[in-house]
């Protein structure tokens, strides 16, 4: 993984320029996986099921700012195609920042989500190498039990739903984890999933799942 990362640098590389943000709050993705995905337990080493990996993510921020704007209350979703290893990089992403955000939460979430804000999100520097779209969207998340949805238009609608365990109060999950996203990611599976955008169109009913905490923050914050 690190001798990938540090490897020649990417013509449309961005950099990472420390900066005062933080978010709290859940992000939960639905992915082409057939079984829960590899790169939780592997830290992105093992490679996807099938190769590559096709996903949607959601993002529901509960509390957090850029630079003093208050980012509480907004959403972003994320396109994100992989060719193989995630450790690996040449990521594709496009941005869906909600609609509500101000300018400069809006211009914030985008330094956050591309890395050039450092800190936890910093690596995506190395690993997106082509940010295929970004615009503002009426994201809509639903956060409900042990279901999570998410509707961007017709460009993206997921929903997932915790795998149940032995103890129906405490879902399947992985704890103390090394993981970026989070120490502890919760299993589910696609229930109804599409994806119809930037070329792609993809349907992940029935594929893994995940949902996280997040606790995610700048280098200065």
């Amino acid at each position: 993984m690190a001798d990938t990362m540090t490897a020649k640098a990417h013509p449309m590389r961005r950099t990472a320029t420390p900066t005062d943000w933080a978010i709290k709050g859940e992000l939960f993705l639905n992915c082409s996986c057939t079984v829960f995905c590899p790169c939780v337990v592997s830290l992105g080493a093992y490679p996807p099921t099938e190769g590559y990996c096709h996903a949607w993510m959601a993002i529901a921020i509960d509390a957090g700012h850029y630079e003093g704007e208050d980012l509480a209350g907004l959403n972003v979703g994320l396109l994100v195609d992989i060719p193989g290893r995630m450790a690996e990089g040449n990521w594709k992403v496009a941005a869906y920042v909600d609609a509500r955000a101000t300018d400069k939460a809006y211009d914030g979430l985008l330094q956050i989500f591309s890395g050039q804000a450092g800190g936890t999100t910093g690596l995506f520097t190395m690993l997106v190498s082509e940010i295929i779209g970004a615009e503002r969207e009426t994201v809509e998340i639903v956060r409900e039990g042990n279901k999570r949805s998410i509707v961007i238009g017709r460009k993206i609608q997921g929903a997932i739903e915790m795998m149940k365990g032995l103890d129906a109060d405490h879902p399947v999950m992985v704890s103390n984890s090394k993981y970026w996203m989070g120490p502890d990611i919760i299993a589910a599976a696609g229930v109804k999933s599409k994806v119809r955008d930037y070329g792609r169109v993809w349907d992940f009913g029935g594929k893994s799942a995940e949902i996280c905490p997040i606790d995610w923050k700048g280098v200065k914050a």
